[in-house]
């Protein structure tokens, strides 16, 4: 089966762009993928990196041979070694879109492929709930309520970076610049949230490498006692030396990796034991393969890993894919409060199937998802085909 056509989408869906890849083959079998760049800069330029990568290693090609094409981008471009964000998250999405092909054309699931499924259920956390609605402490309890209303067992908040007055008033303040002020809000804000939602749901806190070293070792001591799941990107993740310093002061799990690519780029996080949970996008760490890769590396150094998730519902079909069949898995993120468009980018998106804190573990084949042309055509930025290729 030979790819004979890949066509790109940038849906703009508001605050999410989400990056979708189509891979069409000879035989009719369509596959999907996402690159996990649909916030801040870069989809765009990820979009460009599809075409530029499908023209010269994917149409015309065998679709079975993934990990083949998978070493071409990786070898063959040059920049494929030490690359970031927008550069694997074009392999990403395209990565996932072989896998795709490759199980519907045999009738199972992608994580079938992987070595089946671990689980019945897939546990997931909320995020996005709290995302321009709350400035102060009491917003976020507010809204946490509403969350803990809808049968959500655990959330996520960002207590450093959302509730900032000071920050979007003063442009004085800026950068890793963290008031007194800004620190008491934020730590007033996890301990209502904690006393709104009960001890019995999780409580996630993502600080998104707000500040300094000793700025963020000293927040996460003061969210001790409000037992946190995790301590989410408390430094950037290439600073493995400051994760050890936090380590050793704060009593809390360490999450991070949304922002490493590829297994190569989480090797010294892993062998200096310097946080509990690894978080590889599926979207942008080099797919559904490189992040099962990193998974069971994780697992050598007795770490776990919870698939990072901040795209749409093609990405969240990766996702699950890998919730499904991961040894060390943790729990999955999900943004069930998005747009209500952005859902429709494909026909029965799987934020919709969420039941009790879980999903479901997925059992069509492929990622179990079909796009919406309907929806997506207009969004569409790019084209190539095997007449394009001389």
């Amino acid at each position: 089966m030979k790819a004979i056509a890949v066509n790109t989408y940038v849906v703009d869906v508001g605050s999410f762009r989400p990056v979708v890849v189509e891979i069409l083959t000879d035989e009719g079998i369509s596959g999907l993928g996402e690159g996990a760049v649909g916030f801040g800069i870069g989809c765009n330029a990820a979009a460009a990196m599809i075409k530029e990568l499908a023209e010269r290693f994917v149409v015309g090609k065998d679709v079975g041979g993934i990990l083949s094409i998978w070493n071409d981008f990786y070898y063959d471009t040059f920049w494929g070694k030490g690359a970031g964000a927008i550069f694997y998250a074009a392999v990403s999405a395209l990565e996932q879109a072989l896998w795709d092909i490759k199980g519907q054309a045999l009738g199972v699931p992608v994580y079938e492929l992987l070595g089946g499924k671990q689980r019945e259920v897939i546990p997931i956390y909320a995020n996005g709930w709290s995302e321009g609605k709350c400035i102060c402490p009491e917003d976020f309890a507010e809204r946490a309520a509403a969350v803990a209303e809808q049968g959500f067992s655990a959330m996520k908040m960002y207590p450093m970076s959302q509730i900032d007055p000071i920050r979007h008033l003063n442009k004085h303040i800026k950068n890793r610049e963290v008031t007194k002020k800004v620190f008491d809000c934020a730590v007033r804000a996890v301990e209502l949230v904690r006393q709104t939602i009960g001890a019995e749901r999780e409580l996630l806190v993502d600080v998104t490498a707000e500040g300094t070293t000793d700025m963020m070792w000293r927040f996460g001591q003061a969210i001790e006692p409000y037992n946190i799941f995790w301590y989410e990107e408390a430094m950037d993740a290439f600073d493995v030396d400051a994760y050890r310093t936090i380590r050793d002061k704060v009593n809390i799990p360490l999450a991070t990796g949304e922002r490493l690519y590829t297994r190569y780029g989480f090797r010294r996080l892993l062998e200096s034991r310097a946080v509990d949970v690894v978080q590889p996008d599926p979207g942008t760490c080099g797919g559904i393969m490189e992040a099962f890769h990193i998974g069971a590396a994780a697992e050598t150094y007795s770490a776990r890993i919870a698939p990072h998730n901040c795209g749409g519902p093609v990405l969240t079909a990766a996702a699950l894919q890998l919730a499904s069949c991961l040894s060390n898995f943790a729990i999955q993120e999900i943004f069930p409060f998005h747009t209500p468009a952005q859902y429709e980018i494909v026909e029965e998106a799987y934020e919709h199937k969420i039941h009790d804190g879980v999903i479901d573990v997925p059992v069509l084949p492929g990622l179990g998802i079909k796009l919406n042309h309907a929806f997506v055509d207009p969004f569409r930025v790019n084209s190539v085909s095997v007449k394009d290729i001389v």
